[in-house]
């Protein structure tokens, strides 16, 4: 630690949750998280009905024929909309601090990380933000993506392997880098 400096920037023992922050109590918010533990994360690849299933009685809408594998993440699932026919690949974390709303016909693909939630580095209690993120129909989010919290990804948008998102990218592009930009379109 480095005693220079003699006012503190960051103080965590001031840190509070908003009130209702969550949206759901703290029981169930646990109960939620138990489930996810054992019930989903458990469920055989294919039962792709079940995990749907589960996510709609915890609130989430999801759409008809989506696809989510057992190993995705989800924080606060009724902070989520998926659109139809959409996929949610292996160990994909929808970190749902703000709503998180996914299109018709999008490809989340493995180890992608979408971020609603963040904290206020400026604030000495290190105040939480939640900023949703938008995924709009027939993207592509490649795989191991990082999606910042407050941005929206274009209609057919591609995002590259590996890349971040930072702010919000146009329709019908390919994205690539960190930070991600167009490099070109999709068709």
């Amino acid at each position: 630690m480095n005693d220079s400096h003699t006012q503190s920037v960051q103080n965590l023992k001031s840190f509070r949750l908003p009130h209702n922050f969550r949206g759901r109590s703290a029981l169930a918010v646990q109960f939620w998280w138990l489930v996810q533990a054992t019930l989903f994360r458990g469920s055989p690849q294919v039962l792709y009905g079940f995990r749907r299933w589960l996510l709609r009685r915890f609130g989430a809408q999801i759409g008809k024929g989506v696809h989510i594998r057992p190993s995705a993440t989800f924080t606060y699932p009724w902070r989520v909309k998926i659109g139809d026919y959409s996929w949610i690949g292996d160990d994909v974390v929808i970190y749902s601090f703000a709503e998180i709303a996914i299109g018709k016909d999008v490809v989340i693909s493995q180890k992608s990380y979408l971020c609603a939630g963040t904290h206020d580095y400026r604030s000495q209690d290190f105040a939480i933000q939640a900023l949703p993120i938008v995924i709009e129909d027939e993207a592509w989010v490649a795989a191991d993506v990082f999606v910042a919290p407050g941005v929206t990804v274009g209609k057919g948008t591609v995002v590259g392997s590996r890349s971040s998102v930072f702010t919000n990218l146009p329709g019908m592009m390919v994205c690539i880098g960190c930070p991600a930009r167009p490099v070109r379109s999709r068709l």
